[in-house]
């Protein structure tokens, strides 16, 4: 169940991305060349990780046999569990489990 939640938030990402664009480009070619302001582009804001997410990318890693590379990277951000880990680290943790697994 974990994938399907992730798969509907990476949707909802997608959606809200072309939602976006499309009100970017409607702004752009609906108003008037001369009363349109120049703006500055703003910087694109991530969206959130969800403790979900992390979860089911880390329990993809347990079930292909690395629990133990698991644990030790929740230990690393000073957690038993998932849901002890500070989500402002979320990013972080994701990017050091990508390598789980990734023998070169």
């Amino acid at each position: 169940m974990s994938d399907m939640a992730q798969t509907i938030e990476e949707l909802r990402s997608a959606a809200a991305a072309i939602t976006d664009a499309a009100n970017w480009l409607s702004q752009q070619f609906n108003s008037d060349a001369e009363e349109a302001p120049i703006t500055e582009a703003q910087p694109e804001k991530k969206p959130e990780l969800t403790l979900e997410q992390v979860r089911a990318v880390l329990a993809d890693k347990s079930r292909a046999g690395h629990t133990a590379a698991v644990r030790d990277l929740l230990q690393k951000y000073g957690a038993a569990k998932l849901s002890q880990v500070d989500p402002k680290h979320y990013e972080a943790l994701l990017k050091d489990a990508e390598v789980i697994g990734n023998a070169t």
